[in-house]
């Protein structure tokens, strides 16, 4: 049967661009259809605006921390509206390079919303076009909590938007993208009130790092609110009157409410009953190919529900192109794989956690740790605190995992994942020369097996 395209992508995010550009290079005929801006979340609603405003918010503290340094003081505010203009003109010039990209190899870009008629026919607009194979990288939404008054508040996508800077926010949820915006808000100045159904932020990180973080937060003024769930949200003439359950009963009154409590495949309106795909946990089901229920139909990235990272989808995507288009056996391994919180202090993250080794090496295990304060902040005045912390399989003496809170964490982190994902030991770790002085030189001479504080001298 002949086929108007070899592929076509629904989604024109980071891991559907990628994917088509890929396939394109394998002498493809590749089609793609995106209903809102090219970037997907990550450049329009997440990683790009979301880094840019993480910037702006660590403006105050330097000022400040000029002054240790023999700076006379500086007074300057906020121009939200001039801030927010900014991010989003960025987010404009990527989205005309993405245009770009597609034009460049040669893939038809059609706007508009993609859904399945058949297993192999799409309708878009009033447009139907064929596909031997299509490939679903339809990205995830944000969800909010079920409780009366939730229309009143936002969800993340909003806050690259919003006119006027909120003075008072309350932000509901522990995960990275309420502790991101936690820290934003509270540099930016606004008093912020986070609150967390558990006892800690960040489930699923390290426990050193869920700690360094949370404490660090608190002692910087932000309000976090532990054992905690929203109750209801009334609007009132002061504002958004928040009534809290649990641990903390009590109610309070905010600019704005901000629900950050997870997020959701983009599976709606699809058909994908009309194409026989699968769904598992209200997200496409696929194998380690990538493939679905369906033999020609392909998923990657957030729809699936793996690892919800940009440089995932996109590496899933080209593992695809590369086995189907390239002839090549290609799967993504999911061990290893790098990440960072951008909170203040930053969190970033490469192999298992303590408790995760613990649990498949056992007694075996070796804990590296230290806690220090850098020479930055000895003239600065700050009591600002660095943890690094490696993990190691005593067995094989292989370092399993590599954590850290402090200044440059992720780029840190960046580096020493190459190290974690070519199974280095801690003899490499240990004959490796550091650049002195230097925060990242601890990952490198950290020698005994035990929780070590003291001062660093960077």
């Amino acid at each position: 049967m002949s086929y108007d395209y070899d592929l076509f992508v629904i989604g024109g995010g980071s891991g559907g661009i990628a994917t088509a550009r890929r396939a394109t290079d394998y002498g493809a005929k590749v089609g793609l259809a995106e209903f809102d801006r090219l970037g997907g979340t990550c450049v329009n609603r997440g990683c790009i605006p979301k880094k840019l405003m993480v910037y702006a918010s660590h403006f105050p503290e330097a000022f400040q921390d000029a002054e240790g340094f023999g700076w006379s003081p500086v007074e300057s505010s906020l121009d939200w509206q001039k801030m927010i203009t900014g991010v989003n003109q960025e987010v404009e010039r990527l989205n005309g390079v993405y245009d770009r990209m597609l034009d460049k190899a040669n893939v038809d870009f059609i706007g508009g919303y993609a859904k399945f008629l058949d297993p192999h026919t799409l309708e878009i607009g009033d447009r139907k076009i064929t596909a031997d194979k299509i490939l679903i990288a339809v990205g995830g939404h944000p969800v909010k909590p079920d409780i009366p008054g939730i229309e009143e508040a936002i969800v993340s996508d909003a806050m690259f938007h919003l006119e006027t800077q909120p003075k008072r926010i309350a932000i509901i949820g522990g995960g990275y993208i309420g502790v991101e915006f936690a820290c934003i808000m509270h540099g930016l100045g606004s008093q912020v009130t986070l609150i967390i159904r558990r006892d800690w932020i960040l489930a699923g990180f390290d426990d050193d790092i869920r700690l360094q973080i949370q404490e660090a937060m608190q002692q910087h003024g932000i309000r976090v609110l532990t054992g905690t769930e929203p109750s209801k949200i009334d609007k009132t003439a002061e504002g958004l009157q928040l009534t809290t359950k649990g641990k903390h009963e009590e109610t309070l009154v905010v600019d704005t409410v901000l629900a950050a409590t997870g997020r959701k495949p983009n599976l709606q309106n699809m058909g994908l009953e009309n194409a026989g795909v699968e769904i598992d946990k209200e997200a496409i089901a696929v194998d380690k190919y990538s493939r679905t229920s369906q033999e020609h139909i392909y998923a990657v990235g957030d729809c699936t529900n793996r690892i919800n990272l940009t440089p995932v989808a996109i590496r899933e995507g080209r593992a695809f192109a590369d086995t189907v288009f390239g002839g090549q056996d290609c799967t993504m391994v999911y061990e290893n794989i790098p990440t960072a919180v951008f909170s203040t202090p930053e969190g970033a993250t490469v192999g298992l956690t303590e408790a995760e080794a613990r649990s498949q090496y056992g007694d075996a295990v070796e804990v590296y740790r230290a806690r220090f304060k850098s020479t930055y902040f000895s003239l600065a005045g700050r009591d600002e605190k660095t943890m690094m912390k490696l993990i190691v399989d005593g067995n094989s003496e292989i370092v399993v995992g590599a954590h850290m809170v402090g200044a440059h964490a992720a780029e840190i982190i960046q580096g020493v994942a190459i190290a974690v994902k070519m199974k280095a030991k801690k003899a490499d770790f240990d004959a490796t020369v550091g650049i002195h002085p230097t925060v990242a030189e601890e990952f490198v001479t950290l020698r005994n097996p035990v929780i070590s504080e003291q001062v660093k001298r960077q």
